[in-house]
């Protein structure tokens, strides 16, 4: 069976469930439809990147952040349910000593509310298969070259369980305000193939 045919079946089998679940009264009709639209308009990475300025500049904040990832970011008006269940939110902090970097081996698992939808490369089987067996080669080849005795963490994210990484604030930008820190923050800086 190709691709495209499996994925075929599989939408018509999603389809002819959410019918079922419509003609029972168990959903509105198109409410499906309408939260995963709700879900995807408030997904960006400038979410994650106010998470991150914050976390820089309230040190609490950034305690808290990685203590308790969900609990955390609801003090700056964000979550990870987009309506649906709430996933877990893990937030991993870079240090001198350790860098960290986010894969999904099974599928693309990725926080979407947060960091926008997820880039090609993290979806591609390359990225998800090479980044477990060589993470530095990996970074390397998106320009991030590590000092050899940096530790890398590779964190597997799941259908239950979403990574996010807090960069190490850049040095001289002690000056700046939050939402300047914020604009410094990249999607591959949250989900570690930058530095920042």
């Amino acid at each position: 069976m190709s691709g495209q045919h499996a994925s075929s079946a599989v939408s018509a089998e999603v389809r002819h469930v959410e019918a079922l679940l419509e003609s029972r009264g168990l959903l509105d009709e198109g409410e499906i439809d309408t939260r995963i639209d709700e879900f995807l308009a408030g997904g960006t990475p400038a979410n994650g990147a106010r998470i991150v300025a914050r976390a820089w500049v309230d040190p609490g904040f950034a305690e808290r952040l990685l203590a308790d990832a969900n609990t955390a970011i609801r003090e700056i008006g964000l979550s990870m349910s987009g309506g649906l269940q709430e996933q877990r939110l893990k937030v991993v902090a870079n240090t001198a000593e350790e860098h960290n970097v986010v894969v999904c081996t099974l599928c693309s698992c990725y926080p979407i509310a947060l960091l926008g939808p997820s880039p090609g490369w993290y979806k591609s089987e390359a990225y998800r298969s090479r980044v477990v067996r060589d993470p530095r080669g990996v970074l390397r080849e998106f320009g991030l070259e590590l000092p050899a005795s940096t530790a890398i963490a590779v964190w597997d994210a799941s259908a239950e369980s979403r990574y996010m990484v807090l960069p190490r604030r850049p040095e001289g930008t002690g000056d700046l305000a939050e939402e300047e820190l914020a604009a410094l923050v990249t999607r591959k800086g949250l989900i570690g193939t930058a530095a920042v």
